[in-house]
C-alpha cells in the first residue's frame, strides 16, 4: 500500500491506496473553503496554519494501516510553497520513521489519474486540464510521454470564475456560486468579448474577460439579484466560448481517439456539456474523472504513486523539494 498526502493549496487530504488492486483503501478531505471565503479566496499563510491542524487529525485515522506501507508519496510540484512545505514535512517525517521509500509526485500528473483512480490508465489521451491555477492542453501519451502543448497567458478558468464572484460578493470559491446563478440568469444581456478570438494561436487568456466584466459592474449602481445572475451567465458563456474555440482549433489539426477533461473547474456543466457535443461529433471518447476527484484530492496522487513505485521513481529525503511551478510534466 502507498500513502498519499495533498497539500498544493487548500484541501488537506490523505489517501490509501492498493499497489497491486488499485482499490482505493482509504480517503479523506478537509476543505478550508469556509475560512477562506471570508477574504474572496486562499490566503497562503492561513492555509499553511490549516494544513498543520487538518493534516495529523487525518494521518491518525491511517494508523491501522502504517504496517503495511510500502511507500509514502507526496505532492511536492506545482502549488503555494508555504502548503506544499506542510505535506512534504510530514511525508519526510513518515518515510523515516516507517523506514521506507519517499515518492515526490507532479500535482498536474495527479490530476490526469483523477481518471484513473480504482482502474487501469488509457492512454494516449488529450487532456484539457482547467483548474484554479491551470489552463492547459497536455498530450498524454503515456505515463513517460506527456506535453504541455498550450497553457493560459495570464488568469486561469478556474480563477476567473473566482474573481468575478468576488467582484459582486458572492463568496468564495466562486466556481459553483457562477455556475449556479447562471441557470437562473440570461446569457445574452452582456456582450462581453471572446479573448484572443482573432488570434491563430492555441492558448488562453482571461485576463481582458475578468476586465471586461469588472467594466459591466461598475455601469450598474447597485446590482440586483437578476444582475448577478444575467452577469454570471454571460460571463460563463463567453468563458467556456473562449475554451471551446481553442479546443476546436486543435481538432482542425489533431482528432484523439481519447479527450478529457480535468481539474477542479472540469465540474462545471456547461463546459463538460459542450465538450461532449463536440466529441461526438469526432468520434472521439470523452472521459471524465467522477465530480468528487475534480478538486485536489490525495487519491489521485495514490494513483499517480502506484506508476512511480512501479519504476522505482524515488527521492531521497535530502533531495526532496517544492516548486511553485513546472515547465513540463
Amino acid at each position: 500500500m502507498i500513502l498519499s498526502i495533498e497539500s498544493s493549496c487548500d484541501d488537506s487530504s490523505i489517501a490509501i491506496t492498493d499497489i497491486k488492486t488499485k482499490k482505493l483503501i482509504f480517503h479523506k478531505k478537509i476543505s478550508q473553503e469556509l475560512q477562506h471565503s471570508v477574504y474572496g479566496g486562499v490566503v497562503p499563510e492561513l492555509a499553511a496554519r490549516l494544513h498543520i491542524e487538518a493534516l495529523p487529525k487525518i494521518l491518525e485515522e491511517t494508523k491501522e494501516y502504517f504496517k503495511e506501507l510500502k511507500a509514502i508519496a507526496v505532492t511536492n510540484s506545482p502549488g503555494l510553497s508555504v502548503t506544499l512545505m506542510e505535506g512534504v514535512t510530514m511525508a519526510k517525517a513518515l518515510a523515516i520513521s516507517l523506514d521506507i521509500p519517499l515518492i515526490a509526485v507532479n500535482h498536474l500528473k495527479g490530476h490526469i489519474y483523477s481518471l484513473f483512480i480504482e482502474k487501469d490508465e488509457i492512454l494516449p489521451c488529450t487532456i484539457l486540464l482547467v483548474s484554479g491555477g491551470h489552463t492547459q492542453i497536455i498530450e498524454a501519451n503515456s505515463y513517460e510521454d506527456m506535453k504541455i502543448i498550450a497553457s493560459t497567458m495570464d488568469d486561469s478558468f478556474g480563477e476567473s470564475f473566482d474573481k468575478v464572484a468576488k467582484m459582486m460578493n458572492l463568496g468564495y470559491p466562486g466556481g459553483p456560486i457562477v455556475q449556479e446563478l447562471s441557470q437562473k440568469g440570461d446569457e445574452d444581456r452582456f456582450n462581453l468579448p471572446i479573448p484572443l478570438r482573432q488570434s491563430p494561436k492555441i492558448e488562453f487568456s482571461y485576463s481582458g474577460l475578468k476586465n471586461a466584466v469588472r467594466l459591466e459592474i461598475e455601469k450598474i449602481d447597485e446590482l440586483s439579484s437578476e444582475d448577478k445572475a444575467d452577469i454570471c451567465a454571460s460571463f460563463q458563456k463567453t468563458a467556456v466560448a473562449h475554451i471551446m474555440q481553442k479546443i476546436k482549433k486543435y481538432f482542425k489539426t489533431t482528432i484523439p481517439k481519447n479527450f478529457a477533461i480535468v481539474g477542479g473547474a472540469s465540474a462545471n456543466i456547461y463546459l463538460r456539456t459542450q465538450l461532449e457535443d463536440l466529441c461526438n461529433k469526432h468520434n472521439t471518447k470523452l472521459h471524465l474523472s467522477q465530480l468528487k476527484y475534480c478538486s485536489d484530492n490525495a487519491a489521485m496522487i495514490g494513483r499517480v504513486a502506484i506508476e512511480q513505485f512501479e519504476r522505482k521513481e524515488f527521492v531521497s529525503i535530502d533531495e526532496i523539494d517544492v516548486q511553485t511551478r513546472i515547465k513540463n510534466m
